[in-house]
């Protein structure tokens, strides 16, 4: 059983936590830690895709963001991206490589396996780099099933015209967007 903080619009614990099926029952404020993995290569970015698994409570067989995840009550959006990044694609980072580009608030309803799935969340926005290649990620079938690395404009044009099967918001893409116009400054 996966115990979640509940949080405020800021995405700051409340001091009353609620377990993670009841979150997305009935649609409770809880926070999340977003990883996305960059690289240059040829002279170009790319950003990391994960396809997640087919045994997901929500979005199936989806292209999604590098690394993502609940965070556990009294964690941090550091420490529980860290986590995740080594328990779905078995990397390990220090807290301190993460790049934090801000925070996203969403909500959303849709049914999932014939239920309906409330998430409502605060997110941690942030940007890793990491020169690896699809190998060298090790992830565990029921989470992830596969890695893409994509020149990122082609993601962005991808996930804007809905030409791949994806769960991923135009808006995340759009900070990542911005904190690299940023970095040419």
């Amino acid at each position: 059983m996966e115990i979640l903080d509940i949080c405020d619009e800021l995405g700051n614990p409340t001091g009353k936590t609620v377990e993670r099926k009841i979150a997305h029952q009935q649609g409770i404020l809880h926070r999340t830690a977003h990883v996305w993995i960059l690289r240059k290569k040829e002279n170009k970015i790319q950003i990391l895709l994960q396809k997640r698994s087919e045994q997901k409570d929500s979005f199936p067989g989806c292209y999604d963001i590098s690394s993502a995840g609940h965070i556990p009550a009294g964690d941090n959006y550091g420490q529980s991206a860290v986590r995740e990044l080594k328990e779905e694609l078995g990397i390990v980072v220090r807290e301190s490589e993460l790049i934090d580009c801000g925070n996203r608030r969403f909500h959303f309803e849709e049914i999932f396996h014939g239920r309906l799935f409330k998430d409502n969340q605060v997110s941690k926005i942030f940007v890793l780099w990491k020169d690896l290649e699809e190998k060298d990620f090790v992830f565990e079938d029921h989470e992830v099933s596969e890695v893409i690395w994509m020149e990122f404009e082609k993601c962005y044009q991808a996930v804007k015209n809905n030409t791949i099967n994806h769960c991923i918001y135009l808006e995340e893409l759009d900070m990542i967007r911005e904190y690299l116009r940023e970095c040419q400054e």
